[in-house]
């Protein structure tokens, strides 16, 4: 699955919702809290700007993490000092994600970029930016009742999900685990990921499961079936995003 062409084919779903707002909707909350939808599409544009930023940089990448403050503030303190008329945010995120694709399809695939929790290769950085989208999509359309419906992109952030296990372990200061997924994706394909013979297991739909890992649903509210000894453990912490 080529993950560029994926990401460019969710950017262009999103915008052709976005372009069917009205003012009134732009200027609604989303389902971000304390962001209304220009928000959350500015929060993209500033965050696909920094691709660009990053992908520009001439030595090899750092994490952003500042322990005084946490990624989420920041990225609320950007959001809150750049605010703008919802046309100028949408033209703006229009321009920073196609210079983001195009960065990112030219970066040098085995060098390491700036990112926020730690350095990534230009596919692990386009995978997080599917996520990221993915998951605002949700927050920008599920208000309204627009509709949304998961897509075969999904195996990519599922992927992201499970491959962050171990740094998800390690926050909470466990040791990681071997873990098992068995995701069923939206057109009945059946996602595997990690060694079956791995005690801890998860099984059910991609698309509850990208959503727990996005914190857009909780473990009990999805149809997720965790068993083995630290099954109740990943569920909790599984996500689809590195900080």
């Amino acid at each position: 699955m080529d993950i560029f062409s994926d990401l460019e084919a969710e950017y262009d779903r999103l915008e052709n919702i976005l372009c069917e707002l009205d003012e009134h909707r732009w200027t609604s909350m989303s389902g971000a809290p304390g962001w209304t939808v220009s928000d959350v599409v500015l929060h993209l544009a500033q965050t696909d700007e920094s691709v660009v930023i990053s992908l520009s940089a001439p030595t090899e990448g750092t994490s952003w993490r500042d322990h005084d403050v946490t990624i989420d503030d920041m990225a609320d303190a950007m959001v809150r000092s750049q605010r703008a008329e919802p046309t100028a945010v949408f033209d703006r995120w229009r321009a920073a994600r196609r210079a983001s694709v195009a960065a990112l399809r030219t970066a040098d695939p085995h060098r390491r970029f700036s990112w926020a929790a730690a350095p990534l290769k230009p596919i692990t950085l386009a995978t997080t930016r599917l996520a990221e989208h993915w998951a605002h999509g949700l927050d920008i359309t599920e208000p309204f009742g627009i509709d949304y419906p998961d897509t075969d992109r999904l195996r990519h952030i599922a992927w992201l999900g499970y491959s962050t296990q171990p740094y998800a372990f390690g926050l909470e200061g466990v040791q990681p685990a071997p873990l098992y997924c068995e995701l069923t994706g939206p057109n009945g394909d059946v996602w595997r990921f990690g060694s079956s013979d791995a005690a801890t297991r998860i099984v059910g739909s991609a698309g509850d499961f990208c959503r727990v890992g996005a914190r857009r649903l909780l473990p009990g509210d999805s149809g997720l079936t965790a068993t083995g000894p630290h099954a109740q453990l990943a569920l909790r912490v599984l996500r689809n995003y590195a900080y």
